[in-house]
């Protein structure tokens, strides 16, 4: 999301005859799109300002996002600082190139930005932004305010002017989708006519997994078999723990119905590792259940305490077992990475090329020679290579 939103200021400040740069430089203006999903991420942010004006103390620093509307008087105290504004109206950051001031506006409806300049290959597409979940571990929902989408008009219109070969729905919670009567299963069908497109989702709720969604997918025929479906936890306990509507037994049969539909699909996930409370044995089931769901990759974190939340308040894990527990974690997603990718070996796929490799359908990285970028190849694939496999264009 800060990625995206951050290219649709860029795109608005070019637009109003600025040069722009996306890499700290000597700079007349500096705009800081900053995160707190930890606290880390936002001491991180506030250390940026510091930095920025290094390569140039007299320029004036516009501070937006996450970590602003946390804290925003932590910002706007600093020096060269001279607007923040928080999540909320970031298009309004652009009329404020010479004033001064803060304002943290909490937004009743979807935001637009400018259209973001796209690529050959990749691009992402704000559908959405917000969210009504209140993860127990989780300060998103606070700072980004309740979720609220983007009008499927405009949506579609960003999707058909993008010259991007891939397009990925982002989003806060983009499974909450809903534009009137249009839920994200009616998006999909409507962005099933752009077939010079290959599109992707972005991270997805278990709950919008069903029949009527995965068979929209197929039908549109322009969507990638690759599901990123949000886990955290592979224990029914820890999960109710996280205020995560679901339990270990409907996150399996989600996996199910998406095997059912796609049975090449990549289901990939996120794993909280050490949550307050979490047991040895509650810890053997979120490892369990990578192989049970047959998981093509794991991106896994160990639990950091956020203040603010309501995990916060709850007995912590100490740092050594959560690091014990990490490298279990570690090596076995691993393993279920490696296991995923040898299914492959032999099998013809349609890659799209980036500048290094391409990526298939189902998000294995591809590399081989005589590639063109932005490209779509079938490919023949042969055997695990870096962080995917080598593979032949077929002619």
């Amino acid at each position: 999301m800060n990625e995206v939103e951050s290219a649709s200021l860029m795109q608005g400040l070019a637009e109003r005859g600025w040069e722009v740069a996306d890499t700290p430089c000597y700079a007349d203006l500096y705009i800081l799109n900053t995160c707190a999903v930890t606290a880390e991420a936002e001491r991180k942010s506030r250390q940026a300002v510091a930095r920025l004006r290094a390569f140039n103390p007299h320029a004036p620093v516009l501070v937006c996002g996450c970590a602003s509307e946390h804290s925003p008087n932590d910002f706007l105290s600093r020096e060269g600082v001279t607007v923040v504004g928080g999540t909320g109206r970031k298009d309004k950051l652009l009329q404020l190139l010479d004033k001064a001031g803060a304002y943290c506006e909490r937004e009743q409806a979807f935001c637009e930005l400018p259209f973001p300049k796209t690529f050959k290959t990749r691009a992402f597409l704000r559908i959405q932004d917000g969210c009504n979940r209140f993860c127990s571990y989780c300060i998103i929902p606070y700072l980004r305010g309740r979720t609220r989408s983007r009008s499927l008009a405009s949506v579609l219109e960003e999707a058909e002017r993008a010259s991007a070969r891939e397009i990925v729905l982002t989003g806060i919670d983009i499974s909450s989708y809903q534009d009137g009567e249009a839920d994200l299963t009616a998006l999909v069908k409507a962005l099933g006519k752009y077939r010079d497109k290959r599109f992707r989702f972005g991270s997805l709720e278990p709950c919008v997994i069903t029949p009527e969604f995965l068979s929209a997918v197929k039908q549109a025929g322009n969507f990638a078999p690759h599901f990123h479906l949000s886990l955290q936890s592979g224990s029914t306990r820890v999960l109710r723990a996280m205020n995560r509507h679901y339990t270990r037994e409907d996150y399996l049969a989600r996996c199910a119905l998406v095997y059912e539909a796609f049975p090449g699909a990549a289901i990939t996930t996120d794993i909280i590792v050490g949550f307050p409370g979490e047991t040895e044995e509650e810890f053997l089931e979120s490892l369990s259940i990578i192989g049970e769901a047959g998981l093509a990759r794991v991106h896994a974190f160990p639990y950091s305490s956020r203040e603010g939340t309501a995990a916060a308040k709850l007995k912590q894990v100490s740092g050594a077992v959560k690091k014990e527990r990490m490298g279990r974690m570690l090596r076995e997603a691993s393993r279920a990475e490696q296991a995923y990718l040898q299914k492959f070996a032999g099998r013809e796929e349609v890659v799209l090329f980036e500048r290094d490799g391409g990526y298939t359908g189902n998000y294995i990285r591809v590399y081989c020679d005589g590639a063109e970028e932005g490209a779509f190849c079938r490919v023949r694939l042969s055997e695990p290579f870096r962080d995917g496999m080598k593979g032949e264009i077929l002619a």
